[in-house]
């Protein structure tokens, strides 16, 4: 009989010396991350994708190219399901400035990485081994907006839809989604379309509802959320719906991080930083838009990236400034936040992603 085990990796701010990417052990009943593994040598690895079939893990990570400057890099490692170790694979130059995200297409045949300071984005192919191929293909955003931090494109995520036709680059930079249209056999990506959002938003991260047509991003500059709709046929995104993921209360600063969606698609979860909570919000099957719930403290602070277990009982904050992996129990009904006592502590955590092994 098959069974399953899910575990949950973890990238942070590291130097080299030390360690920055962490596997672990994920408790289903009580939501508890116990540390199995942790990687050293890699430079800042921030951002990271599990390949949950082949059982590998990609970290973007900091490098210099031959002339000593800044670029982006990304490393690959092999994870024991039964261990909990990591081996690494090999590590290759991505971009020619440093990254701040990357995913994987569906087939999980190329890796697509994105550059905030560069403000590009580029696909590399994943060997049949699980080692990632030199980059093939990278594409350059011009503009700029008016926040003071939009003086250039700083592109921020890539997300692919469900059908693996198209990808959408948040572009914190310019207040727009770039829609791509993806060529995997030929290790290409062409652009389709984009949609612009308003001025000083700074669209940072994005989701694809699982079922109904609609997608949400979060807006680092102006702390919302943006409800799109979406046409999968025509790769287009319309702008139906913006709204706070702050209290009225609130006067601090702050900067919105992550985005994700229940695994029933009924609620809408986003971090701040600064205010240092979830926005919780439900969604109108019929419409899409949003509704707030709560604003649940993260119990540490600046949480960056954070990740819904996929049974959706329980949730996982990273909080950079706190050192911290919190949990919390989630509730299906009304989509509500409690924390369970639970945390794992490990140096300026910032991304948090689940993967479940079936053996």
């Amino acid at each position: 009989m098959a069974t399953t085990r899910t575990f949950a990796f973890i990238g942070s701010y590291a130097d080299a010396d030390g360690p920055g990417l962490y596997a672990c052990s994920y408790d289903e009943q009580s939501g508890a991350l116990t540390l199995l593994d942790q990687a050293n040598g890699l430079q800042n690895p921030t951002f990271l994708v599990p390949d949950e079939q082949d059982r590998t893990v990609y970290a973007i990570m900091e490098c210099k190219d031959a002339d000593g400057k800044k670029c982006g890099g990304a490393a690959a490692y092999r994870f024991d399901s039964a261990t909990g170790k990591l081996e690494k694979l090999n590590e290759v130059i991505t971009l020619p400035a440093t990254t701040c995200h990357i995913t994987l297409d569906a087939t999980r045949r190329a890796a697509i990485t994105a550059s905030y300071h560069g403000g590009m984005v580029g696909l590399s192919p994943i060997l049949d081994d699980g080692r990632i191929g030199p980059t093939a293909d990278i594409h350059r955003h011009e503009g700029s907006s008016v926040h003071p931090a939009q003086t250039q494109a700083r592109a921020h995520s890539v997300i692919v839809d469900q059908a693996n036709r198209y990808a959408v680059v948040s572009d914190l930079g310019l207040d727009k989604l770039f829609v791509y249209k993806l060529d995997v056999p030929n290790n290409r990506m062409t652009l389709h379309g984009e949609t612009s959002i308003a001025p000083g938003s700074g669209p940072r991260h994005f989701v694809f509802h699982p079922e109904l047509p609609y997608a949400y991003g979060i807006n680092e500059l102006n702390s919302t959320f943006t409800v799109y709709a979406y046409d999968a046929e025509e790769g287009r995104l319309d702008v139906i719906q913006t709204i706070s993921t702050l209290p009225d209360s609130y006067v601090g600063e702050n900067g919105c991080a992550d985005i994700h969606l229940s695994p029933d698609g009924a609620f809408l979860y986003g971090s701040n930083r600064g205010h240092d909570s979830l926005a919780v919000c439900s969604i109108d099957p019929a419409s899409g838009r949003l509704e707030t719930v709560e604003y649940a403290p993260t119990l540490g602070g600046h949480p960056r990236n954070f990740a819904i277990s996929p049974d959706g009982r329980f949730v996982l904050a990273a909080n950079r400034d706190g050192n911290n992996i919190v949990t919390f129990s989630r509730d299906a009904a009304t989509g509500k936040l409690q924390p369970t006592g639970s945390e794992l502590s490990v140096s300026k955590p910032v991304c948090v992603r689940f993967a479940e092994l079936t053996e």
